[in-house]
């Protein structure tokens, strides 16, 4: 895997952040920078596969306190792509089961010279916390239910990949909306670049706020599928429930898995897009998981090209900080965590 030497690769004028915890926070037009820096990025590593030199000497370090597969393994490998090094802590094992507090775990790894920590963590805000707390930029790689922004951001590149622009699309996500970091994330990401969002499920896991605030809310996946351009099939987090929100699993199928005869019945070109892990038969069906219309592993391979991205803007913005070249933005929203 050679390294192609293209470290050439402008920094954008409109960005000045150090740190990504969510998109709601975030301008359309960083937002457009971000995924045009992923594009770059995927072109230039002919799809992640060959390394650039742009982060060499710098470290990443992925703070990680639930279970992750593909973010944590697409983490490491951007950061790989880009000639930085990686240091991996789960907790498991860790001193945080001694009785160390987050923060000072998260300080002591921050001691050991790394250039940003990706957090993952089951309390919303975690990563707000450790921003104001650490001197190194803190990406949010999930904090319980509130954002994922980077995997609100490679489903908006993985579209914009497939139909050329986000704006004027119909965009339906479908399922648990009520315990989806992911839902939030491409809401908020979607709704800024123009796009028209659905928000879709039972009643129990899809709360009228969301229509209030301005997103279209919609109990029956039947009625609205043949508007929609893109829908995004959402796994049911029953690790994240404490009741009951639907009779049984069955029943859910039924109401709102895609399945080959709803595919009869919506647009041709219709995206298909879940961000996994997927649960067959139960969100979508085997047939058009593995159909023509699924982008679900394109989606994987957009996560590599977009934390490259993330990795390397939030460093420019770090390096020209301390060098009294910019100054960090003011938060322009106060985050939702409900």
């Amino acid at each position: 895997m050679p390294d192609t030497g293209a470290n050439d690769l402008p920094f954008p004028d409109n960005w000045r952040r150090r740190d990504l915890l969510e998109l709601q926070c975030l301008e359309a037009d960083e937002i457009q920078t971000l995924l045009d820096t992923a594009q770059t990025l995927k072109d230039r590593t002919g799809g992640g596969r060959k390394r650039l030199s742009l982060l060499r000497g710098k470290t990443c370090a992925n703070l990680f306190f639930e279970n992750s597969t593909r973010t944590r393994s697409s983490f490491s490998l951007a950061a790989k792509r880009l000639g930085a090094d990686t240091l991996e802590f789960s907790s498991a094992g860790s001193s945080v089961a001694k009785g160390e507090t987050f923060v000072d775990t998260a300080k002591t790894i921050q001691a050991m010279g790394v250039d940003w920590v990706v957090t993952r963590h089951n309390t919303p805000g975690t990563p707000h916390l450790l921003a104001r707390e650490l001197d190194c930029s803190v990406l949010n790689a999930g904090d319980g239910a509130h954002e994922h922004p980077t995997q609100g951001l490679l489903d908006m590149l993985t579209i914009r990949q497939h139909r050329g622009r986000l704006d004027g699309l119909t965009v339906a996500l479908v399922g648990d909306i009520a315990h989806s970091r992911t839902a939030r994330s491409n809401l908020w990401g979607l709704r800024k670049m123009g796009a028209h969002v659905i928000v879709c499920g039972p009643p129990t896991l899809v709360s009228p706020r969301w229509a209030e605030i301005g997103f279209e809310v919609a109990h029956s996946l039947d009625e609205i599928l043949p508007r929609c351009d893109v829908l995004n099939l959402l796994r049911i987090q029953f690790e994240r429930q404490h009741a009951r929100f639907f009779p049984s699993v069955h029943e859910y199928a039924a109401l709102y898995a895609m399945t080959a005869s709803r595919m009869r019945r919506a647009k041709e070109n219709i995206l298909i897009m879940a961000p996994g892990p997927i649960n067959r038969g139960v969100e979508i069906t085997p047939e058009v998981a593995d159909g023509p219309q699924s982008v679900i592993l394109e989606q994987v391979t957009n996560g590599i090209a977009v934390r490259m991205a993330a990795l390397w803007l939030l460093a420019g913005a770090a390096d020209r900080q301390a060098a009294g070249e910019m100054t960090e933005p003011t938060q322009v929203s106060q985050p939702q965590w409900s």
